[in-house]
């Protein structure tokens, strides 16, 4: 009786699912990396024979998988053939496309969620205790990952789809109309830089970051090979910032880090500009009474029991406080982007 009398309720229907949505996960990352959504891409009403002589999963364990994908509605059965859902055919179907959420899925696959298990301990501790199982003895998972160079190639092509799922919110803001030289500090591959300059082609870009991962950024495509994307490799918090920009980007790097380390940044970024110069922050934002936000709230997780022990996905009224400490003038917060996503702004003064 006590079940039936919140059969309606959503927080308990959401519960049902989260329960078992790490198996689910798992069914439809499986899924993608067997190809199964481009098949059915191009085969729609495919048997399950056709897929099994596709992907050679055998027949017992392919209806399980099936009928697991079928679940989270990725996936519809009609008339005995299986199809694409909207939303697989558009996130999934094209898994060789650099934006491919396939990619996002094996990334979190392989590197997120394996700590997840260690979160208990690692909150206990106050530290990114699930660090343990990669080798080395950098302090984030960003330098142990150098020690591993396919897992690393896996986090940044994850990133990188990510990344492109995104950005077009970030370089189409009108604020680059009067910037030619942004510092693009951890800016990773170079996946943001490159189409910063492809979207405005008065503008070049700077990519800084650690060495491991600066070379990936050297091909950073059509902008790295005109010279309108340059790398230096170094440490953000003991290099100094390259000289020259007028504006200095930081995308989805100062959640990684605490509020001593952010304010750090924030001035090393004012020190480095000239007189109007501005300073961008572009990341995830969780709500300001920090209730809401499902992305942030997976970020923050990982952040703190894997990537770095420390940071979060701030509300934006930390962001806009710290650059304000900074010295930053002009603050502003421009919200609501897509994936939890929001731009902070300030101007030297």
């Amino acid at each position: 009786m006590k079940n039936a009398a919140h059969e309606d309720d959503p927080v308990l229907e959401r519960f049902h699912f989260l329960v078992n949505a790490p198996a689910l996960f798992n069914a439809v990352t499986t899924a993608a990396e067997l190809r199964i959504f481009a098949f059915l891409s191009g085969k729609p009403g495919a048997s399950a024979a056709d897929i099994q002589s596709f992907c050679g999963v055998p027949a017992h364990q392919l209806r399980v998988l099936l009928q697991a994908v079928c679940t989270t509605g990725l996936l519809e059965r009609r008339d005995g053939g299986y199809h694409n859902a909207s939303v697989a055919e558009e996130l999934l179907a094209a898994d060789e496309e650099p934006d491919s959420w396939s990619h996002i899925l094996t990334g979190w696959k392989e590197v997120y969620y394996p700590a997840f298990a260690d979160m208990t301990t690692a909150l206990r501790a106050g530290t990114n205790t699930a660090l343990a199982a990669h080798p080395g003895d950098e302090p984030t998972l960003y330098g142990r990952l150098s020690h591993n160079p396919p897992l690393e190639a896996v986090f940044h092509r994850a990133m990188t789809a990510f990344t492109l799922r995104s950005v077009d919110a970030l370089i189409e803001q009108p604020v680059f109309d009067d910037v030619r030289h942004v510092l693009d500090v951890g800016g990773g591959d170079g996946s943001t830089s490159a189409r910063l300059v492809a979207r405005h082609p008065e503008l070049r870009t700077t990519v800084f970051d650690m060495p491991s991962v600066s070379r990936l950024a050297s091909g950073a495509g059509a902008g790295a090979r005109s010279g309108r994307v340059s790398v230096v490799p170094g440490d953000m918090f003991t290099d100094p910032f390259p000289e020259g920009p007028d504006a200095v980007l930081f995308s989805h790097v100062l959640e990684i880090f605490d509020e001593d380390s952010i304010l750090l940044l924030m001035r090393k970024a004012y020190d480095a500009l000239p007189s109007g110069g501005r300073v961008m922050v572009y990341g995830y934002n969780v709500s300001d009474d920090e209730t809401d936000g499902v992305f942030g709230a997976r970020l923050g997780l990982y952040f703190n029991v894997l990537a770095s022990g420390r940071g979060m996905a701030y509300p934006a009224r930390d962001y806009e406080r710290w650059l304000r400490e900074a010295g930053f003038g002009e603050v502003e917060t421009l919200p609501g982007l897509p994936y939890e996503h929001g731009l902070s702004l300030g101007v030297k003064r």
